[in-house]
């Protein structure tokens, strides 16, 4: 047996064993044929591996050497609440607890009619089935985490937006990992609506449940899907501070009509091995996408995050900025497509990944592209990488600072230009706070 061969019935044994561990069982026919059909593909499938392009700098063997276990519903004190919540959501959060609803841990009370907070299973029927219909449109593009998510999907975390609703205060989504002594895995899911001319500001968030939790290593698997109609807001602010024992892998597809505004701010802080992929599709004219990314990480950690934005109609816009901040012997990853087809003319489209490096041995991947065929457009793409510079720190040192106060100065100013743009401030707080913690010793 040729090696090629070897590997891929390995990993397809390995696929097996997590797709016996679903429940046969669902609340509906319809999401029954929704996760048939999601678990053909992932049959059809194997594990990438460095030999395929999009995956050539993560290296997943590692997984291969886990015995997942599905992980089973799991208490939590309210105590540990206190690390994650945020003083402008108190009253409007819901809390998973890998994976599961927890209805003890959240609260909604602040939310009116026009937005429904829950889970899907609280969902009317009606709704139910529009969501199954959306998911149903979309389970032919996923790839194999994503197909392996919606596998074993019976509940899922929902926020929707009535036509014209406008929330006035944020909500937060929060995803707690609660592993034990054995290696489980979760699999989160999060549904966003936002009918027309409705405007949200969600804050979703995913940790691990005390320090004494995340001492093995366990799996988020996670799908985070987000459609906004007609002139629909949605400003969205993810947040992963997972343990150092976490694989983190998670798919984020957004899906937008005409005059439209998506505002994305991704910040990554925790495990071992993250892999995002960020997926915006334009379906309407006058479309807004803002992307915004900040990814700090350092010993041996791994961060790769994918982005593909595609832009159908004319007079859509993209305004991409993803930062890194690499100490150690950690690596980033980042690849970025913008497509611009021939019927999106009159497009704006920038994208720029930047990156720090504060150790010799830390590594940056970057890849930024842009894939143009129409004539009448505006678009621009770059990447820099670069050092703290000792000028600098000598200035700062000059003044009565410290070095390390210096350097500090220094990181809290590149990272500033990401977290500055997220409109929650104690969670822009709490986020700088965390950058300190992770870069300066």
């Amino acid at each position: 047996m040729s090696p090629l061969v070897s590997v891929k019935t390995e990993t397809n044994t390995y696929l097996s064993k997590l797709l016996k561990q679903f429940a046969s069982d669902s609340q509906s026919k319809n999401l029954k044929e929704l996760r048939d059909r999601a678990k053909s593909l992932v049959e059809s499938s194997r594990l990438p591996d460095k030999k395929d392009e999009e995956w050539q700098f993560t290296d997943l063997s590692e997984l291969l050497e886990q015995d997942f276990q599905l992980a089973p519903v799991a208490e939590v004190s309210t105590q540990i609440l206190e690390e994650y919540a945020l003083l402008e959501t108190r009253e409007s959060r819901i809390v998973f607890v890998n994976g599961y609803y927890s209805p003890e841990l959240s609260n909604i009370s602040a939310i009116d009619a026009t937005v429904y907070v829950g889970n899907l299973k609280g969902l009317d029927e009606a709704r139910q089935a529009k969501i199954v219909n959306h998911l149903a449109d979309e389970v032919g593009n996923e790839k194999l985490f994503a197909a392996l998510n919606t596998s074993g999907l019976e509940d899922a975390a929902v926020i929707w937006a009535k036509a014209n609703a406008i929330a006035t205060i944020p909500i937060q989504i929060l995803h707690l990992s609660a592993p034990e002594e054995s290696t489980k895995f979760s699999q989160p899911r999060t549904i966003i609506v936002a009918e027309k001319s409705s405007n949200l500001q969600i804050v979703e968030k995913y940790g691990v449940a005390g320090d004494e939790y995340g001492k093995v290593p366990y799996l988020t698997n996670t799908v985070t899907q987000i459609w906004l109609e007609e002139n629909a807001r949605v400003n969205h602010t993810r947040v992963q501070k997972e343990a150092l024992s976490c694989f983190h892998i998670a798919k984020t597809a957004v899906f937008q009509e005409r005059d439209s505004h998506y505002t994305g701010n991704e910040i990554s802080i925790g495990s071992k091995l993250y892999r995002h992929n960020i997926e915006v599709t334009q379906k309407g004219e006058q479309t807004e996408t803002n992307l915004n990314g900040l990814v700090t990480i350092s010993d041996k950690q791994l961060a790769d995050t994918h982005s593909l934005v595609s832009l159908n109609l004319p007079h859509g816009t993209v305004n991409q900025l993803h930062k890194c901040i690499v100490s150690d012997r950690a690596r980033a990853v980042f690849n970025g497509k913008i497509l611009v087809p021939q019927k999106a003319q009159l497009t704006n489209a920038t994208q720029l990944n930047r990156n720090l490096l504060l150790s010799p041995k830390a590594r940056v991947n970057t890849k930024p592209e842009l894939q143009i065929t129409a004539d009448d457009v505006k678009c621009a793409h770059g990447a820099t990488i670069s050092q703290l510079e000792e000028d600098e720190i000598f200035y700062l040192r000059s003044r009565g600072l410290k070095e390390t106060d210096a350097k500090f100065l220094l990181i809290d100013a590149f990272a500033a230009e990401i977290i500055d743009r997220i409109s929650i401030e104690s969670l822009r707080k709490r986020l700088t706070q965390c950058v300190a913690c992770k870069t300066v010793n």
